[in-house]
């Protein structure tokens, strides 16, 4: 288990570690998705980004999302990375309310944070949402492949080859996002 730094800001070694985001929009996503990126840009510096995916929504009658994968890094800490990941929502317009499943201009999750277990304040990574949704997997195991799942011990790559597909369509689409990779 990871122990939290003092420091709210940053890591105490200002060692920086990659993290994979979610991103996520049902509400306007060819506009709300690329200002999201530029904003991550902006916060984050050069960005790994995946494929675009459209999805039907889960768990609600609603409009189809737009979804891919984003990595940064940072010397934050994963409660300083979410704050950041609100704000960014909170400025494209994102309600909360509490029914989970609704429609959004944009939801960012923080999936992982480096190859930690952690389950504090709120935060617990890596997500679950990495082994149950085709359209956060998939676009994980394209841009983070080799890497492993620090509770299943396999790579994104295996997890995918394994992942029972039947009842989650999702298909690629053009979405014009700047590219630092």
């Amino acid at each position: 288990m990871w122990v939290w730094s003092s420091r709210e800001v940053g890591l105490t070694d200002t060692t920086q570690v990659r993290a994979w985001l979610s991103l996520g929009s049902n509400q306007l996503p060819r506009r709300y998705l690329p200002s999201a990126i530029d904003d991550l840009r902006a916060d984050f510096g050069n960005l790994i980004i995946s494929p675009v995916y459209e999805s039907e929504a889960v768990g609600f009658a609603g409009e189809n999302f737009l979804n891919l994968v984003v990595g940064i890094h940072t010397d934050l800490t994963p409660q300083a990375v979410n704050r950041q990941l609100k704000a960014i929502e909170n400025r494209h317009g994102r309600v909360r309310n509490e029914n989970k499943f609704a429609a959004r201009t944009l939801d960012i999750d923080l999936l992982t944070y480096g190859d930690q277990i952690i389950e504090r304040d709120g935060i617990r990574l890596p997500r679950d949402e990495i082994l149950r949704y085709a359209f956060v997997l998939l676009p994980l195991s394209e841009v983070a492949g080799e890497e492993i799942h620090p509770e299943e011990g396999k790579s994104y790559r295996q997890l995918w080859q394994g992942f029972d597909r039947s009842g989650q369509a999702l298909w690629p689409v053009a979405l014009e996002l700047q590219k630092d990779r």
